[in-house]
């Protein structure tokens, strides 16, 4: 029951950074990409820690430093991605940034020595297949596209990070001190120029829906989650996070509904599918 409520969160947690692809590609239009991520994250900080004032003080010294590492990961894959998305289009972004799915068994199986199922490098190979064809409408590799790759990894590093690392008594925590991390590296890099802040009351909402959202809850529902999904199965569930992305561009964003969306939805599902079934049935007990 555990195990199927953390997959539950970490698909209510693709479905708010779904949500987030129009607002941020709107946004970073008139906003800096390193003033609004700090400003985002600082606001998400702020609110976690609000929460639970004595959270932090109640994790061990060990906790805290790969909490600080982990956002420091995850800080760095987020520059790199909205950076990206600034030289290429949402859909490419959205395909490469989901190249996670790839990366993590990858990852998993080299720096943990986890074995990966044939089921799950089959989901894998399903998922990807699915993101290119909802994805992609052409492509071709520049500075967006190898820049959102390299944000990608350390997607997928972070995935692995706190798979390993994470617990759920110590996810409230662990994600304040995330997403404040987060916060101190993009207001560092941006402060040289002046931060600049949002103008306007719709910039405004965005940026607040985005650091309570798809920020704060978000980071809390994906540390709490990882700490009883495995690596590879948490990155497949991540993979409808462009599924979520095209569904909300249908409702919000005046795309239209196409055969694209059926099929490469329908592939990143099936993945989802075959990997909980692989879950389910490696947890049914020996006879």
């Amino acid at each position: 029951m555990r195990q199927r409520l953390a997959a539950l969160a970490l698909l209510s947690v693709t479905a708010l950074w779904g949500s987030t692809f129009i607002l941020i590609k709107d946004l970073t239009d008139r906003l800096p990409v390193v003033d609004f991520l700090g400003i985002r994250f600082a606001i998400a900080a702020l609110a976690l820690f609000i929460v639970s004032p004595r959270a932090i003080s109640r994790l061990t010294p060990e906790v805290r430093r790969r909490s600080a590492y982990a956002g420091s990961i995850y800080g760095i894959a987020q520059i790199l991605q909205t950076i990206g998305l600034t030289h290429t289009s949402a859909s490419v972004s959205g395909f490469v940034t989901g190249m996670y799915v790839v990366a993590t068994p990858l990852l998993a199986a080299a720096l943990l020595r986890q074995r990966i199922p044939a089921a799950v490098w089959i989901a894998v190979g399903l998922s990807t297949v699915g993101l290119a064809i909802l994805s992609l409408r052409g492509f071709q590799i520049g500075f967006g596209e190898a820049v959102t790759l390299v944000g990608a990894i350390l997607y997928a590093l972070h995935i692995v990070a706190l798979s390993r690392w994470s617990s759920p008594r110590d996810a409230l925590a662990m994600a304040t001190i995330q997403t404040a991390v987060i916060s101190a590296m993009c207001l560092l890099l941006a402060s040289p120029g002046g931060i600049t802040l949002a103008s306007g009351t719709r910039d405004w909402l965005a940026v607040i829906y985005m650091a309570l959202g798809a920020g704060a809850l978000a980071m809390l529902a994906q540390t709490w989650a990882q700490g009883q999904l495995s690596a590879s199965r948490a990155a497949l569930l991540m993979t409808m996070e462009p599924v979520f992305a095209a569904t909300f561009a249908v409702a919000f964003g005046n795309e239209q509904l196409g055969m694209r969306v059926v099929f490469g939805g329908g592939l990143i599902l099936a993945a989802m599918l075959i990997a909980e079934m692989t879950e389910a049935r490696d947890a049914l007990p020996l006879e």
